[in-house]
């Protein structure tokens, strides 16, 4: 009993440690990387894909475009999703919702802090996630098809087609955080080799934008828009 003092000293001093401040910020960046990544897709090379199927005379004027996206994902709806969230409460109800935070449904905690203020709105977001996760699928079906039928050849897509089928399957009665595990690694597993080309390429990228910018200040864009 006589030692219940110097435990409680031990605990606050480890908590407000620098160690402990190192330690929780180096982990919020990591789970803010992930998450971030898994939102906007940014660094991993996927945007590419989509964006490389775009006709115009200037690529650097596609890529401006595809650099809005990550901005309005993760600069925009994500900071306004976690405010009302916050504001409501919803994230702190006594333990009533913790489940949901450590269940990584994230979705359904949205639904009750909107709830809580708008009692119809749960199934608008309903919708909503099930028209993102349709979408979604789409556009990773197009990803992975063009990255395999380059490996493979296009008599082979069938086989992906297959493939990704059965991993919908998969994914659908999965639990939420072995599926977000999952697609963390391969995330991270795209991420890396796609950084290396940004740096091989980025010298390339600096020229082709130094000649954008140069024609768009001396009006020479301009005067091909009023020719076409």
């Amino acid at each position: 009993a006589e030692r219940v003092p110097e435990v409680f000293a031990l605990i606050v001093s480890s908590a407000f440690s620098m160690e402990a401040g190192i330690g929780g910020f180096v982990g919020i960046m990591v789970q803010g990387f992930k998450r971030a990544a898994f939102s906007s897709e940014a660094g991993i090379g996927s945007a590419a894909i989509a964006h490389s199927t775009a006709r115009t005379p200037y690529p650097v004027r596609q890529g401006i475009v595809a650099l809005m996206e990550p901005f309005i994902d993760t600069v925009v709806i994500c900071p306004m999703t976690a405010l009302v969230i916050i504001i409501t409460g919803v994230y702190d109800q006594n333990g009533q919702y913790a489940e949901l935070i450590a269940a990584n449904q994230g979705a359904a905690l949205t639904a009750k802090a909107f709830g809580s203020q708008i009692s119809w709105f749960p199934v608008v977001l309903s919708i909503s996630v099930v028209l993102f996760a349709y979408s979604t699928m789409i556009s990773w079906s197009y990803y992975g098809e063009r990255c395999w039928t380059y490996l493979f050849g296009e008599r082979f897509s069938m086989i992906y087609r297959i493939l990704f089928v059965l991993v919908i399957v998969a994914g659908s009665i999965g639990s939420a955080s072995a599926v977000l595990d999952f697609s963390d690694l391969l995330l991270l597993s795209m991420a890396f080799p796609n950084m290396f080309a940004l740096y091989a390429l980025s010298g390339r990228v600096k020229r082709k934008l130094g000649s954008y910018l140069e024609k768009l200040r001396s009006g020479e864009l301009d005067r091909e828009v009023g020719r076409a």
